[in-house]
């Protein structure tokens, strides 16, 4: 079992810039996929950002050119750096692991919410 908790997240004007953390623990070996994924009232989970333990990463087109995902495998644990942040990025955002390219783990959630 993989337990994931997040930091980070909050209210801020558009504009402005979060950035959120997540640490893993438990069965963590060769866990390959670590991201975010980001559910909005309404509206489907949808993936925000996400790495492989090969160092690839995949980002949503709707946030391309503004937030940055990076991993430290030594620590087990990912962050998202969030800038130019637009009201539509309004969320609850869930740090998310797996073995293979999906997640198999997924954390509690943190609320981001930007103010226009």
């Amino acid at each position: 079992q993989v337990q994931l908790v997040e930091s980070g997240g909050g209210l801020v004007q558009a504009g402005g810039s979060l950035r959120l953390s997540c640490a893993a623990s438990g069965s963590i070996l060769s866990l390959n996929y670590m991201g975010w994924y980001r559910q909005s009232p309404g509206k489907q989970r949808e993936l925000v950002a996400v790495s492989s333990s090969r160092s690839s990463t995949n980002y949503a087109d709707s946030v391309k050119g503004r937030f940055t995902i990076s991993r430290d495998g030594a620590k087990n644990t990912v962050s998202l750096q969030m800038n130019g942040l637009k009201p539509e990025d309004t969320a609850v955002y869930y740090c998310v692991a797996g073995w293979t390219s999906s997640p198999n783990y997924w954390g509690q959630g943190t609320q981001v919410t930007v103010s226009s």
